[in-house]
């Protein structure tokens, strides 16, 4: 199952650096294939890339092309996981729920 983070979570408030470890961490030890979803994917990648955020991203998806886990800021597909924002103090949480929700659907 692909989890599909939505490109606004890129964005302050998100800390760069937590982006990268949820992708790291989905990507590496819950085996998920991790999708960028955005309509401006040259913007988006022109900035997270000299970053290292695309490491453990596999490639960018248009809004609606792909099923799978969406980690988004409104509920707009089910199953979709709803933040704000990536940041330290709720990292664990998000990865929690991302983990529980692959669970469901094994």
């Amino acid at each position: 199952m692909p989890l599909i983070i939505r490109d606004q979570l890129v964005n302050p408030p998100t800390w760069f650096a937590s982006f990268r470890d949820l992708t790291l961490y989905c990507n590496v030890f819950l085996k998920l294939e991790v999708l960028l979803e955005s309509d401006d994917v040259d913007t988006y990648y022109r900035w997270i890339k000299p970053r290292g955020g695309m490491d453990f991203v596999e490639e960018f998806v248009r809004p609606g092309e792909e099923d799978g886990l969406h980690l988004d800021i409104e509920a707009n597909y089910a199953p979709t996981v709803v933040t704000d924002r990536i940041a330290p103090e709720n990292l664990h949480r998000l990865i929690a729920t991302i983990q529980s929700c692959r669970a469901r659907a094994a």
